[in-house]
C-alpha cells in the first residue's frame, strides 16, 4: 500500500507531501493545483521517463520518494528476498532528476 509520497522541486511544486490511507483515495481540486503532478511524481519513482525539464525552474535537481507499506504482500517480500534485499516493513522509492 503506498503510504506517502514527497515531492521537492518538480514543475510548480517546491515541496509538498501528500499521506494516504488504506482504502479508496482521492485527489480533488480546482484546475491548475496539482492533480497531476502529484500522480507525475508517483510515476516518477515507478520508472516513467524523466525529463530535466521537469525540475522548477531556478534549481539544481528534483526529488520524488514514495513510501509503501509491503508487510502484507508477500509477492512483494519475496521477490525482495530473492534480490537480497534486506527486507523491513516499509520500502522507499525514491529518485533524483537533475
Amino acid at each position: 500500500m503506498l503510504k506517502s509520497l514527497r515531492v521537492r522541486d518538480l514543475a510548480l511544486i517546491a515541496s509538498a507531501e501528500v499521506s494516504f490511507g488504506p482504502g479508496l483515495n482521492l485527489l480533488t481540486g480546482e484546475t491548475g493545483s496539482g492533480k497531476s503532478l502529484v500522480v507525475d511524481a508517483l510515476s516518477l519513482t515507478l520508472g516513467a521517463r524523466a525529463s530535466t525539464e521537469q525540475v522548477r525552474h531556478g534549481s539544481e535537481r528534483a526529488l520524488v520518494e514514495s513510501v509503501f507499506e509491503i508487510s502484507d504482500v508477500p509477492a512483494a517480500v519475496l521477490l525482495l528476498e530473492e534480490m537480497g534485499f534486506e527486507v523491513e516493513p516499509e520500502v522507499v522509492l525514491s529518485r533524483e532528476i537533475g
